[in-house]
């Protein structure tokens, strides 16, 4: 064969066949006792169904569907706002796995794709945990299926396989026969095949049960009966594990944590204590910071090198420039921007502002709606007065200002670039850049009024 004919011979390359995926969260999940559907609890401050989705976009899926149950609009509403009412099917009543995938038809019966079926309940899922299904399914399988093998499989259904390794049943944990109990392979219940296969499928399943549902399931059952190849891909426990009570819930945030640290450590960046830091799905952190012991990273945090955290403060939608000094103690709420070298210190709140280079707050303040321009100094006890209980209005501080401890500056106010602000000072109007601001009562001073005072006291106790 000639250079040229093997060259376009190797360039030939089948089609990646389309990816879709159904998300059942149509589940009530009594058994967490929570006011909050269980898809919407939250695992390193991300919604479990959001972590779904995340994995099956992840694979590239285009197209997703949702199924929800009208039972709780909740899901149904935060669906819609990240992937739109089309990505939503609903299951009119809880008749099972099964007829919950099977509401999913309308929006792809005509998507010729590789459709996945997962629970909606699976916090730590991941891209990397769901490819082996596609792998089976381009080596040949029509039903590819994951499967793991937990420290405990008591209440799982088994995988059972034949001589050839191939899958012929799922057996659930309630029908195990003795044989059968000492299988380790456990369903892990997602599943792959073509759209086309699923749609076929899903209306013959039956149920004949004691629950009287439609169990995903005997989708095995239907494709082994057609002599279709059907495997099984394993997944470590953790990456399936799901979230039905509140203890599973923790164990997957622990898990969760675990490996958010073992990361940033990777990374370079230090953590004297790293069990104590609480991390969020999306903390981003550069190498060369420092964080000390027991910081919470709640969602949206950026943290630049040379930065340092310290101990015991909360950060949430905050961005932290490099060579900062956040706390201890201190609180950085969402739209804080602390600058290059800036501080802020034990005690100090930031909310919504912009904290210039080497401005500081080292204690007892409160910076709310507006900016601090570069080396001003806020002083202890400093408050930005923003809301009047309807309305929240903005501080601005020039760089270079100087205000004094226990100032209240009430909004809409701004203070020029090197003024000062007297000590104790109350400030509803603009002070001029260089200026010397002062608002507070003046000091009277009545000599011996303290020792009449003390006399007069003692004579009416002594009169009693």
């Amino acid at each position: 064969m000639s250079r040229k004919i093997a060259t376009r011979h190797r360039l030939v390359r089948r089609p990646m066949p389309a990816r879709a995926a159904v998300i059942l969260a149509a589940g009530i999940g009594t058994r967490l006792k929570s006011p909050i559907p269980k898809v919407l609890n939250k695992v390193g401050g991300r919604t479990i169904v959001d972590r779904v989705i995340d994995a099956c976009e992840g694979l590239g899926c285009e197209k997703i569907v949702v199924v929800v149950g009208n039972h709780s609009p909740q899901v149904r509403a935060h669906i819609a706002a990240r992937l739109g009412e089309g990505a939503i099917a609903v299951q009119d009543e809880p008749l099972g796995t099964a007829h919950a995938a099977l509401a999913a038809r309308e929006a792809l019966e005509d998507f010729d794709a590789e459709v996945l079926v997962t629970n909606g309940d699976l916090p730590l899922i991941e891209p990397k945990d769901l490819e082996p299904l596609f792998q089976l399914r381009a080596q040949g399988a029509r039903l590819a299926i994951m499967g793991f093998e937990p420290a405990d499989p008591l209440l799982y259904g088994r995988i059972i396989r034949g001589a050839d390794g191939h899958v012929i049943r799922i057996v659930e944990a309630k029908d195990l026969n003795p044989e059968q109990s000492a299988v380790k392979a456990c369903n892990a219940g997602l599943y792959l095949a073509n759209g086309k296969d699923w749609f076929r499928w899903l209306p013959k399943v039956r149920n004949e049960n004691a629950k009287k549902e439609y169990y995903l399931t005997d989708v095995v059952g239907l494709a082994s009966a057609e002599e279709a190849l059907v495997r099984a891909a394993f997944a470590p426990e953790s990456a399936v594990m799901g979230a039905d009570t509140q203890m599973q819930l923790s164990a997957a945030e622990a898990i969760f944590q675990h490996r958010r640290r073992a990361h940033f450590l990777a990374e370079g960046v230090a953590m004297p204590a790293p069990e104590t830091v609480h991390f969020s799905w999306d903390t981003q952190i550069a190498a060369g910071a420092t964080v000390e012991p027991y910081v919470v990273f709640a969602p949206g945090v950026t943290v630049a090198t040379a930065a340092v955290i310290r101990s015991f403060s909360h950060l949430e939608g905050a961005r932290v420039r490099s060579g900062a000094l956040v706390g201890p103690y201190a609180r950085l709420r969402p739209g804080a921007d602390i600058g290059e070298e800036a501080h802020i210190g034990n005690f100090v709140e930031v909310k919504k502002v912009a904290v210039g280079k080497g401005a500081k707050a080292n204690h007892l303040a409160y910076l709310g709606d507006g900016s601090v321009g570069a080396g001003a100094n806020i002083g202890a006890g400093t408050i930005f007065c923003n809301y009047d209980g309807f309305d929240k209005f903005e501080t601005h501080v020039g760089a270079g200002a100087f205000i004094g401890s226990d100032t209240a500056l009430v909004a809409p106010v701004r203070v020029g670039e090197g003024a000062y602000i007297g000590s104790g000072s109350v400030i509803t109007s603009d002070v001029t850049p260089d200026s010397l601001a002062l608002a507070r009562g003046r000091q009277v001073e009545k000599p011996g009024w303290a020792t009449d005072f003390r006399k007069s006291k003692q004579a009416k106790k002594a009169a009693k």
